[in-house]
Order: C-alpha cells, then structure tokens, then sequence
C-alpha cells in the first residue's frame, strides 16, 4: 500500500473541518450502526429503522446528518428513498476500524 504524505502545513481551514466533521460522524453509535448496514446493500429509511430497532425520526435525522457530509448518499423510489454509503475511503476507515475494535 502507498503511503501518503500529508505536510502539516498543507492543511487548511476547510480540510481541517471536514477532518474533524468526519470524525465527529463516526463517534455516534447510531451512525455507526447505520453505517455498518449500509456496507451491505442500500435500505430505506424505514428498513435501517426496523432492522436497528430505532425510530424512523431518528434514523432520518442521523442520515442527513450523514448526507450533509456526503457519507451516503439516496436514490428516490417512487415515494421512498434507499440510502447507500457514498465514501468509500470512509467505510474503509469504518471497517478497519470495527475489526480493530474486535480483535482488541
């Protein structure tokens, strides 16, 4: 694998944000646990709610949080919307990190 090089210096205000933006996404349990379907195949919002026993109210909420970031992304359905992830890199880091946390 390629290791990349990033110069402190080359990280500016906006970068920053996302960075930490993306971090902030991934260090809420239920976003994890949405995430973590997603890897899968795409659900719509009432499918993510009855499969992690959540609120729809809930679920909607944490997706256009997650939308907002562009960690998944939806297509429409007639009157529904299935979600998928929509960043590779990110559920990459997800996936890593989920097996690091077992094998801990």
């Amino acid at each position: 694998m390629e290791e990349m090089k990033v110069n402190p210096h080359d990280l500016d205000e906006e970068t920053l944000f996302l960075v930490s933006q993306t971090f902030k996404a991934l260090s809420d349990p239920t976003r994890i646990r949405i995430l973590n379907l997603l890897f899968n195949k795409e659900y719509s919002v009432n499918e993510i709610a009855e499969t992690l026993d959540l609120r729809q109210s809930t679920v909607s909420h944490q997706l256009r949080f997650l939308k907002n970031l562009r960690l998944v992304k939806y297509r429409r359905e007639g009157t529904s919307l299935f979600y998928s992830y929509d960043d590779e890199h990110v559920m990459n880091m997800l996936k890593q990190t989920i097996e690091h946390a077992i094998h801990s």
